[in-house]
């Protein structure tokens, strides 16, 4: 385990963009009973989820959301230092979709890159763009960042597969980060499992197992397994098993590092991995239910997206003064990030539909 305190960097705020298609468990035809199908909602918890259409990327909905907050701001494009691109459905292999994104913005000049990161990379995001902020020498203002954060998870998953087609949706999501001495510390605690790594996983795709062939046309039998290679894989008991094992002492953690306790803090808001799961959580964890806000009914899991999402859509006119809250982001790699920061003052959290 790593912590970390970091002091005088603002959350100013928080916007989330989905599109504005969605599918119901139903419509998908997976799983054509009812009453089975009921079982499994109850379960995870998602009975609808966003869409993205054939050509519309994790980046089309980051910018919709970054547009909008920086409006709702009133923040120049040319006053961001620090752009972070965190997802795991980049345009490109090469180059890093920050650099487009900087350019579609229309901002500045300024330090931009991606990050690779999944279920954790929202919390993991958060720290490096205030990390970063708080090394600047800025002249005549306070250094700004924007965080950008999302997935179009759904396209990459098997039409068949009822481990991830009834729990992965699509969102992007900016949040915007300045400097400000008066900021109250933030903390965080870091962890890495790397065991992990195979138990969500898009296999092929990358350098160690390519889809293109290296030297001829391949077979239909390697061109099938190639395919489905190329799809999210979810080992749904490991996950669970490594989230039981691992999050609520996690939660332990980032209270101990901050030396606060549960009565301290009003929200703590957990990827939104499954509706069981973040149940078992906060039993174990000891938070009371109205503490621990879940947005995934007609979502579904977002991936890097589903905190600030969760925040928007349950949290959205809450953070008029400075208010102590819990950041917990856990999963594929294994990786798991917990921040306890305060959010606000900042104006109302807003879901943008992308159509």
């Amino acid at each position: 385990m790593t912590e970390g305190r970091l002091q005088g960097v603002a959350v100013r705020g928080i916007r989330a963009c989905v599109p504005k298609s969605g599918r119901t468990l139903a419509e998908e035809g997976l799983i054509p009973d009812e009453a089975e199908r009921e079982r499994l909602i109850k379960s995870i918890g998602v009975r609808s989820r966003r869409i993205a259409p054939e050509g519309v990327m994790t980046s089309d909905l980051c910018q919709r959301a970054a547009e909008g907050l920086l409006d709702q701001l009133g923040w120049a494009r040319d006053s961001i230092d620090v752009l972070i691109f965190v997802t795991q459905s980049a345009d490109y292999v090469a180059p890093a979709t920050a650099c487009a994104l900087q350019h579609r913005l229309g901002l500045g000049s300024c330090l931009a890159f991606d990050v690779n990161l999944g279920c954790s990379g929202y919390t993991y995001g958060l720290w490096m763009v205030a990390s970063l902020l708080k090394t600047l020498s800025i002249g005549g203002r306070p250094a700004r960042g924007l965080l950008l954060a999302g997935d179009v998870s759904t396209s990459r998953l098997l039409k068949d597969d009822r481990a991830t087609v009834p729990l992965f949706g699509d969102a992007g999501t900016a949040t915007a980060l300045e400097v400000d001495a008066s900021a109250p510390e933030m903390t965080g605690v870091f962890g890495t499992d790397g065991a992990g790594a195979p138990h969500i996983m898009v296999e092929a795709g990358g350098i160690k197992l390519p889809l293109l062939p290296q030297d001829g046309p391949q077979d239909e039998e390697t061109q099938a397994r190639l395919y489905r290679a190329s799809r999210l894989y979810l080992n749904g008991p490991e996950v669970f098993t490594f989230t039981l094992k691992n999050v609520p002492s996690l939660v332990s953690q980032i209270l101990a590092a901050a030396g606060s306790t549960v009565e301290d803090i009003e929200h703590v808001v957990f990827h939104q991995a499954n509706v069981f799961m973040l149940e078992h959580l906060r039993k174990k964890a000891g938070l009371p239910a109205e503490k621990v806000p879940i947005a995934m009914e007609t979502y579904g899991n977002t991936s890097s997206a589903s905190i600030p999402l969760t925040i928007a859509d349950r949290l959205s006119d809450t953070f008029a003064t400075p208010t102590p809250v819990l950041l917990v982001g856990f999963g594929i790699g294994w990786s798991w990030a917990a921040l306890k920061l305060h959010l606000g003052p900042m104006p109302q959290c807003v879901v943008d539909d992308y159509d």
